[in-house]
């Protein structure tokens, strides 16, 4: 969701494709239509087919709705996350992948505990706070001190520190909306990194406006981090509407020498290490079996909310996409398979494990793709192939087209679970898809099943089905990464 959008150039024979489309098709099922009985290779024909069969099901969208419903919330280390794994195994098997295996993953535990924050003067009232993930505990008391704002976290690093000592920081920046999310980026530091940057300049605490689009009372939390060389502070998050009130406050204090008095209390705390676990299912390939086709998502989710679209979306789409696909081409040529990664939302956990644990086996995987973006429809191809080879399956990208998913990039480092696969020389895709309202709800107790729209999930889990088909059906080889 941070990677640059670039135009590709198609080669003559997709160019040559979307032509004969435009002068003899009106809609996307002729399109699909004309694409396929001109394709000279039939991965495409098994790639409509199994859009045909996908427009009809709602297997995405019954798969996240169990794990909400069935799970909930799932921290990583968590009970929440131990049933998490227990269901993933189970559901895997229900579905009759070939083979069901988890890979241990050791993560920490933290756990969030009791969060309150209230201006005590000079205008007293309650505000909406949550722990950020990882932050040390309050005094049981609480802290109460001043509160002294800054804009960004460039402003807070170049202030005077005899501004901030003893003091506690607000840092309030505003994220834009945007449909690619590129502004979370811009924002998120203030949440990882604030607490150090705060306590280098003697802070007692740090809070931080929510990282969201939305103007509401639900505030936003996500994972932070400290520095061992630096004091730790604790670190919470207000709501966007909070923030504003706050800011509000500091407005109306230009003509008044009364400070801010801000006083908060978070009980969260560490417990300890616990094991988690990678759940992958596969569906062996018939031919070339040591040939990997892998799709992902993380099955983790942060502790608030039931995790509906970070990442339940993702879990529905990718394992609906490999059980449709078997389901209407018949065994796989290449394997697919599915990995539901651990402890994604505490710095990727599981996929780094993933990597030490399978390092010799890399080279097999023909590509990777993580869904970890809500449900929002996807409207670009990016990809990371062998430039030589990159343009070969024009069929596909055409297909693809007629539904409304341009052709972008070939520089993505894919979702965030896979960008570390690109530098062992595995191609990586990212799916774009419409993030216009995704960081309204990222992180906070509203990311819930009421967020996804039906068809939203179905057009995701048919694009995803439709590529994993192509791949798993062809002999179109886009290794190695190319390296940057």
């Amino acid at each position: 969701m941070r990677h640059k959008i670039g135009v590709a150039t198609l080669s003559l024979g997709l160019a040559m494709l979307l032509a004969g489309c435009a002068k003899t098709s009106s809609n996307a099922e002729d399109k699909a239509s004309e694409i396929a009985s001109t394709a000279n290779t039939p991965a495409l024909a098994y790639a409509l087919k199994v859009k045909e069969s996908s427009q009809k099901s709602a297997l995405s969208y019954d798969i996240v709705k169990s794990l909400t419903v069935e799970v909930g919330p799932r921290i990583p280390g968590s009970q929440g996350d131990k049933r998490a794994v227990a269901w993933a195994e189970a559901k895997l098997n229900d579905l009759g992948f070939d083979k069901v295996y988890k890979e241990p993953v050791r993560v920490r535990n933290w756990e969030r505990g009791f969060a309150d924050a209230k201006v005590v003067s000079p205008f007293p009232q309650e505000l909406i706070i949550s722990a950020l993930g990882g932050s040390i505990a309050t005094p049981e008391s609480g802290i109460e001190a001043k509160v002294v704002m800054f804009d960004s976290l460039e402003s807070l690093i170049a202030a005077d520190k005899a501004t901030v000592q003893g003091n506690i920081v607000f840092l309030n920046t505003k994220m834009q909306r945007d449909k690619a999310g590129r502004f979370y980026g811009k924002v998120v530091p203030n949440r990882v990194s604030g607490a150090v940057e705060a306590a280098k300049q003697g802070a007692q605490a740090v809070i931080i406006r929510s990282v969201g689009t939305d103007n509401s009372r639900f505030a936003h939390t996500g994972v932070m981090r400290y520095d061992d060389t630096v004091e730790k502070i604790p670190a919470g998050a207000i709501s966007t509407a909070d923030a504003d009130n706050l800011a509000a406050m500091f407005a109306s204090q230009q003509s008044s020498a009364e400070d801010i008095i801000l006083n908060i209390n978070m009980q969260a705390k560490d417990a300890g290490w616990q094991t988690s676990y990678n759940v992958i299912g596969e569906f062996t390939g018939s031919e070339k079996p040591d040939e990997v086709i892998l799709i992902s998502a993380h099955l983790d989710s942060w502790d608030e909310g039931t995790g509906a679209l970070d990442d339940g979306a993702g879990v529905g789409i990718v394992t609906a996409a490999a059980k449709l696909v078997k389901d209407a081409v018949g065994q796989p040529k290449r394997t697919i398979r599915v990995i539901l990664y651990a402890a994604e939302e505490i710095g990727l956990v599981g996929a780094y494990q993933y990597v030490r644990s399978n390092r010799d086996t890399l080279k097999n995987i023909i590509f990777a793709a993580e869904s970890d973006f809500g449900a929002g429809q996807i409207y670009q191809l990016d990809t990371r192939f062998a430039e030589d080879v990159r343009n070969n399956p024009a069929d596909l990208y055409a297909a693809l087209q007629s539904m409304g998913v341009e052709l972008g990039n070939n520089t993505t480092s894919g979702g965030p679970d896979v960008s570390m696969l690109p530098n062992y020389g595995v191609p990586v895709i990212a799916l774009k898809q419409d993030g216009t309202y995704y960081f309204d709800y990222h992180h906070t107790p509203n990311d819930t099943l009421d967020k996804i729209k039906p068809e939203d999930i179905q057009q995701n889990q048919t694009v995803w089905a439709m590529i994993t088909a192509y791949m798993a059906m062809s002999d179109f080889d886009p290794r190695p990464a190319p390296k940057g």
